[in-house]
C-alpha cells in the first residue's frame, strides 16, 4: 500500500491508472473515505468485499463526476430525482435509482437499483475526471473501514485499520480530514414519491424544497443500501446514550456539557456541524485508549443531528426507528 499526502495531478493520474489496472484506491469525499475500485470490474470489485469483510448482497455506490453519466447507469429516471441531482449535486447525496445494464448484480447486490453519487471533495472530482479520461465509467467506494465498523474521516485512520488487507499496488490519497464526517444521505428515487433511506447532510428540510419526500424506517427496508445493518458504525468499546458517565468512562459531547471528574473527555464540538465532523475520529480514539465504555451525550435539534442520532442508535446496537 502506498500513501499519497495531498496527491498532485500526476499522483491522482497515477491512482486513475491503478483503479483501470484493477487495484484499489482509497480516496477522500466530503463525506468520508471510500475505498474505490473501478465499478465495472467483477475482480477489483470482490476485492473491496474481501478487504472490509463485507456481505456479498450489500450493495455499492457508485461515484461519478457529473451528471452526463448518470444516464450510462440508471434508467426511468424520475424528474423529482433529476431536480434534486441538480440542486444537491456535486454534494453528501445518494441517489437509488433503477439501474441500466452496466450495472451488474456484482455492485447492486442483485437488486434492480443502483446508488449513485456525485462528490464535491476537490481530490475525488480529480480522480473520477481522470478515471474517466481513460475510459473508466464510474468509481464504486463504500466507506474506507471494515465492514459495521466506525468510518474512516482521515488517511492515517484507513492505514491503521485496512493497512494490512491492502496490497502493494494499492494507493490511499491523503487529503485531510473529511469536511462532513458522516455518510451521505440515500434517497430511494424508484417510486412515485422519494424516500430518506440514510439520513446525512442533505436534510428532510432541504430535500422538501424540491420535492415531497417520506423517511423509511431503515429497520424493514425493502432495499437494502449501505449502512442499514442494526449495528453498524460501531468501535470496539460499547457506545452508551444520554447517560451519565463514571470515572474511566470516555465521553463525547458538545462543549456546554461539563465533564465530571475522573471522565476522559474526546471530543468538545461547538455546534453540530463540528460534532459529524469530528464523530467518527473521537469514537476511534476511544478505541486508541482502549476505552470500555464511550458515553455520547446526542446533539437533540433536527438538521444534520438527526443523522448524528441514526448513526450513534446503530453505534450502540439500538434498533429503533428513524422516523421524525
Amino acid at each position: 500500500m502506498e500513501l499519497i499526502i495531498n496527491p498532485t495531478l500526476n499522483e491522482i493520474k497515477k491512482a486513475a491508472k491503478a483503479l483501470r489496472d484493477g487495484h484499489l484506491v482509497a480516496f477522500p469525499t466530503e463525506t468520508v473515505y471510500g475505498l474505490g475500485a473501478d465499478a465495472t470490474n467483477k475482480e477489483a470489485v470482490s476485492r473491496i468485499y474481501s478487504v472490509k469483510a463485507r456481505p456479498p448482497d450489500h450493495p455499492l455506490i457508485v461515484h461519478i463526476s457529473s451528471i452526463n453519466l448518470l444516464n450510462e447507469w440508471a434508467t426511468d429516471i424520475p424528474e423529482f430525482a433529476m431536480m434534486l441531482a441538480r440542486k444537491f449535486w456535486p454534494g453528501p447525496m445518494t441517489l437509488i435509482l433503477k439501474r441500466k445494464n452496466l450495472a451488474k448484480d456484482f455492485i447492486t447486490g442483485g437488486q434492480s437499483s443502483v446508488g449513485i453519487r456525485i462528490p464535491s471533495d476537490p481530490i475525488a472530482q480529480s480522480l473520477l475526471k481522470e478515471f474517466e479520461k481513460s475510459g473508466g465509467f464510474g468509481i464504486a467506494a463504500p466507506s474506507a473501514n471494515r465492514f459495521g465498523e466506525v468510518s474512516s474521516t482521515t488517511a492515517s485512520s484507513i492505514v491503521e485499520n485496512l493497512g494490512s488487507y491492502l496490497t502493494t499496488q494499492d494507493l490511499v490519497l491523503d487529503g485531510g480530514q473529511c469536511k462532513i464526517g458522516i455518510e451521505s444521505t440515500i434517497i430511494d428515487c424508484t417510486r412515485m414519491k422519494s424516500h430518506i433511506l440514510r439520513p446525512g447532510a442533505v436534510t428532510i428540510k432541504m430535500i422538501e424544497k424540491i420535492t415531497d419526500v417520506e423517511i423509511k424506517n431503515t429497520n424493514s427496508l425493502e432495499i437494502r443500501v449501505s449502512g442499514s445493518f442494526g449495528v453498524h458504525y460501531a468501535p470496539k468499546a460499547r457506545v452508551i446514550l444520554d447517560q451519565t458517565p463514571k470515572p474511566g468512562d470516555g465521553l463525547i459531547a458538545l462543549s456546554n456539557v461539563l465533564t465530571p471528574r475522573g471522565v476522559i473527555r474526546l471530543a468538545s464540538p461547538e455546534n453540530e456541524d463540528e460534532f459529524a465532523r469530528i464523530l467518527y475520529s473521537s469514537l476511534q480514539e476511544g478505541d486508541n485508549l482502549k476505552l470500555a465504555k464511550v458515553i455520547v451525550m446526542q446533539p437533540t435539534n433536527n438538521g444534520i443531528s438527526f443523522a448524528i442520532r441514526e448513526r450513534l442508535s446503530r453505534a450502540a446496537g439500538i434498533q429503533q426507528s428513524i422516523d421524525l
